[in-house]
C-alpha cells in the first residue's frame, strides 16, 4: 500500500469511528452533565436545569429527545414537592456508549448499573472521581435514596436550585463502588449534603467536597 493510500484508509477508518460514536450519542438516554452552569447550585430552578440538559444533549447530537434533570424540589409557596423519580420517564436508559444503566424507575433506585465506568457524560467520557484531580464525583440531586423529595425543612435543594449562596443540597456519588447502595457514602443519588465556608450552595462549596455542580440528565421521551 502506498503512503497516500494508507493515509486515505486511515482517515476513512477515523471517520467511521467518529460516525459510530455520534450514532451512539444520538441514541443515548442518560448522561452526567460535563459541566454545570457555573453558579453553584443555582441552576435557574428545575426548568433551568432541564434546559441545561437539553443544551448539552443537543450539542452531542441527542437534542431531538426531551431531557429532564434528575432533581427533586421541596414544597414551597403553595407549590407541591416534585420527586426526581417522577420526572425522568419510564426507562430504559443507556449512556453515550450504548450501555444500559437501568431498565426501569424501580431498577434505577435498586440494583442499577451505575458506576464510574457507566455514569458517563454526554460526550461519552468518564467523570473524575476519587483519586482523580480534580475530584468531581458529587452530583446534585436534592433527593432521598428512593428518588423522592425531602421535607422543606431543613433545605436540601439550595432553595429549589435558585440559591448559589446559603443553604445545602443533597448530593450523590457518580463514582459509587459496587452495584448496590449498601451505605450512604456509596449512594449514586443520596450520599451527603453540600457544605462549605460559603454556606453550602456556592461553586466553591460544591468543589470543597468533591463536586463541580454536575447533575444527572434523563431522556423522558
Amino acid at each position: 500500500m502506498t503512503k497516500k493510500r494508507f493515509y486515505v484508509a486511515a482517515s476513512a477508518a477515523l471517520l467511521c469511528l467518529g460516525a459510530g460514536a455520534q450514532a451512539q450519542q444520538a441514541n443515548m438516554t442518560f448522561f452526567v452533565t460535563s459541566a454545570g452552569p457555573g453558579k453553584g447550585a443555582d441552576l435557574g430552578g428545575l426548568s433551568g436545569a432541564d434546559q441545561h440538559c437539553q443544551t448539552l444533549a443537543a450539542a452531542a447530537g441527542a437534542g431531538s429527545k426531551t431531557w429532564h434533570a434528575y432533581l427533586s424540589s421541596s414544597a414551597a409557596g403553595g407549590t407541591p414537592a416534585v420527586n426526581a423519580r417522577d420526572r425522568i420517564g419510564a426507562g430504559p436508559w443507556q449512556n453515550a456508549k450504548g450501555e444500559v444503566v437501568a431498565k426501569s424507575v424501580d431498577e434505577l433506585h435498586g440494583a442499577n448499573n451505575l458506576t464510574k465506568q457507566t455514569a458517563l457524560n454526554e460526550k461519552g467520557a468518564v467523570v473524575n472521581g476519587r483519586g482523580d484531580t480534580p475530584n468531581m464525583h458529587d452530583a446534585l440531586t436534592g433527593s432521598q435514596p428512593d428518588g423522592r423529595a425531602f421535607p422543606a425543612d431543613p433545605d436540601m435543594t439550595c432553595k429549589n436550585y435558585t440559591s448559589g449562596t446559603a443553604g445545602a443540597v443533597m448530593l450523590g456519588h457518580i463514582d459509587r463502588q459496587g452495584l448496590r447502595d449498601d451505605d450512604a457514602s456509596k449512594s449514586w443519588n443520596s450520599s451527603h449534603p453540600s457544605r462549605g465556608p460559603g454556606g453550602g450552595c456556592t461553586q466553591d462549596d460544591l468543589k470543597s467536597t468533591g463536586g463541580a455542580g454536575l447533575f444527572y440528565c434523563f431522556a423522558v421521551r
